[in-house]
């Protein structure tokens, strides 16, 4: 039972609406801007190739558009994941959810996931957009989620992000609480993957989060709607 209340506005202050499909029509980009208008959606998500035409549909409009690099998989070397940030920040992307390198974080090369990190949230800052790391919970042991959660607050990034919402399983609350409970303060924790409804929405902020990846932003604001 969650106890946190929120309105409207408050909740889609807290939404990253998301279109990260491998298919679909520019129709789907065109849909996620309308809603995105309408409902207020802090940001939009993204493939690269999207953004100028979400640019275009949200002129105007203070929704945020956020791009995915080194994604789903993270295997990208850093110097392209570094390019890719750089190049889609002159595209108009004002944030980056940029996946880690999960394997390297698995066998202890530290070194590596530090250093594409650090990249990217260089790039960010050089280009005046806020940065998010994806560290693909699923796949990870709860040392290993502690460990990418201090690089990625050490390194500067502004949130630490659990999911793709390609892997075998999204975002839960004891991820978020434990990611909640090793980054340094003021940064932000970002669910992503299986947010599919008020319930589970409320739950993941209640743990911790202070941003919400979904392609249900809609569902979920229509359900607080009724509840108000």
């Amino acid at each position: 039972m969650t106890t946190i209340k929120f309105s409207a506005a408050e909740m889609a202050r807290m939404i990253d609406h998301t279109f990260l499909k491998s298919f679909g029509s520019p129709q789907d980009v065109e849909r996620i801007c309308v809603q995105a208008i309408q409902y207020n959606f802090v940001a939009i998500c993204v493939h690269p190739g999207e953004i100028e035409a979400s640019m275009c549909w949200l002129k105007g409009h203070p929704t945020l558009i956020a791009a995915v690099v080194g994604f789903p998989l993270g295997q990208n070397s850093t110097a392209v994941k570094e390019y890719e940030a750089k190049n889609a920040i002159q595209l108009g992307a004002e944030e980056i959810d940029m996946v880690i390198n999960v394997r390297a974080l698995q066998c202890a090369n530290y070194e590596l996931v530090n250093n594409e990190i650090t990249a990217v949230v260089k790039a960010c800052a050089s280009g005046n957009a806020k940065s998010k790391v994806i560290i693909e919970t699923c796949y990870l042991t709860v040392e290993q989620k502690i460990t990418a959660c201090r690089i990625a607050s050490d390194a500067g990034t502004d949130f630490v992000k659990t999911s793709t919402g390609f892997g075998v399983a999204g975002a839960n609350v004891e991820d978020v609480r434990l990611m909640k409970s090793h980054i340094r303060s003021g940064m932000g924790v970002k669910a992503s993957g299986g947010i599919r409804d008020l319930k589970s929405a409320m739950e993941m902020i209640e743990a911790g989060a202070t941003r919400l990846g979904t392609s249900s932003g809609v569902t979920i604001m229509e359900a607080l709607k009724q509840q108000s």
